[in-house]
């Protein structure tokens, strides 16, 4: 087995009302990165309430009667830090990257807003509002925005998966006050909440911070069970073309379900991601390779695996058709090369290559300590352990080229995929 950089002591530990903390010591700056992870994201949103997860992440930032709107931010910027929150399918984090003498304060305000914040109808409606134009800003004017919702919403039949983070622009319209409280009150707890702390301080005294700010809140019982709805087996491809005047440059997207970190057996989800990188995991993949170099019919092609989700996840083959080159042949291409993939285990080389390239960039991230805390909030949000992800390289390396050949063959299929053409308006007609 190839030797690594030692990785930092983890110390994950937990608080008497369920808080999970997880300490990542860094000591090389005397800086901090501080994170609450809540295991909630648009999946959980209630039917017909889609946008409330990210509505609510807005609203946070609001106030409470101990710290006014803005207290906390201000401070952040006069200390020279860096703050914010963003939702995703799974789970919402908020955080903040400051020195590390002013943890206490980052603590104090967390423990504040999970059991405390203040929401009026002055305060709800606005934000709305803002709520609205972010979408209309970041998906109703972009067409590739536009067509990945539109081949998520393919893809995911009957999981909300296929409804996006930020929610339907006509279900976000009727988002109100009780409808964020609600929400805040069922997910906004100790016991459904994960405290990653990462930087220049000791396991000792960020537990100590923590039992004394997070650990004053009062569990509420179990945390919220999440009860999805399922996808049924697919067996048909699904085609999804946008064309819009905006649109300069043709692409090509395709979406196949796959099984994550969580769902998949042992083993898998590591044969997964050497697999999609040895595919089209940068200039030296097949993908690359045969579609720019070889054939010149694009000038980029890759292919992304995503990791951490609760449910079935997503396995992405992409790329830009030269420009003589339609968006048929182009899918053509790929097929082909795809086929290729199949036939036999892959060389040595390319596995060897995937394998040292992936486990490089994860010990790369470990260079900065908000990547770091990142990994592991996300994997624990989704269900995985600190020992899944410290474990995770050594994985990757027994992955073989027998185990990539097999999760191709079981998951690159067009029956569990959808297919996205994103065109200008003149080659639609």
């Amino acid at each position: 087995m190839a030797e690594h950089n030692p990785a930092p002591q983890i110390v994950h530990s937990r608080l008497d009302n369920g808080m999970e903390i997880v300490v990542i010591p860094d000591h090389r700056a005397p800086v901090v990165t501080h994170m609450v992870w809540y295991r909630n994201g648009s999946a959980d949103d209630p039917p017909l309430k889609s946008g409330i997860a990210h509505f609510l992440e807005h609203l946070m930032f609001k106030g409470t009667a101990k710290h006014p709107k803005g207290q906390f931010q201000q401070l952040i910027a006069d200390l020279g830090g860096q703050e914010n929150a963003f939702t995703s399918y799974d789970y919402t984090s908020y955080f903040q990257r400051l020195p590390r003498e002013h943890l206490a304060t980052c603590m104090e305000y967390e423990a504040d807003r999970m059991r405390n914040l203040v929401l009026t109808d002055e305060v709800v409606a606005p934000e709305r509002d803002v709520v609205l134009e972010e979408r209309r800003m970041r998906t109703d004017s972009d067409p590739q925005a536009e067509l990945s919702e539109a081949v998520q919403a393919a893809l995911f039949q009957h999981h909300p998966y296929g409804e996006p983070v930020i929610g339907w622009a006509h279900e976000i319209e009727t988002l109100n006050r009780a409808d964020a409280l609600a929400y805040y009150q069922r997910f906004y707890t100790p016991e459904n909440a994960i405290l990653i702390v990462a930087g220049d301080v000791t396991p000792q005294e960020v537990e100590t911070l923590a039992r004394e700010t997070y650990g004053a809140i009062p569990a509420r019982g179990a945390a919220p069970v999440r009860t999805r709805p399922q996808e049924p087996p697919q067996r048909a491809h699904r085609l999804v073309s946008l064309a819009d005047e905006k649109v300069e440059q043709p692409a090509f997207e395709r979406c196949y379900l796959a099984p994550s970190a969580v769902t998949a057996p042992a083993g898998e989800a590591e044969a997964l991601e050497v697999m999609t990188h040895v595919l089209g995991g940068g200039q030296t993949s097949r993908l690359y390779r045969t579609l720019v170099h070889e054939r010149q019919v694009a000038v980029a092609a890759g292919a992304y695996y995503m990791t951490p989700s609760v449910d079935m996840t997503r396995l992405w083959v992409y790329g830009v058709p030269a420009p003589s080159v339609s968006l048929e042949e182009f899918g053509a291409a790929v097929d082909a090369v795809i086929a290729d993939f199949l036939k036999a285990p892959v060389s040595e080389n390319e596995l060897n290559r995937s394998r040292n390239r992936l486990i490089a960039d994860s010990i790369y991230a470990r260079d900065n300590q908000t990547s770091l805390a990142h990994w592991y909030g996300a994997a624990l949000a989704c269900g995985e352990t600190v020992a899944d992800v410290a474990g995770w390289a050594e994985r990757i390396e027994k992955v073989t080229a027998e185990d990539v050949l097999r999760v191709a063959r079981r998951w690159l299929d067009k029956r569990s995929a959808v297919t996205g053409y994103l065109m200008p308006q003149e080659q639609a007609a």
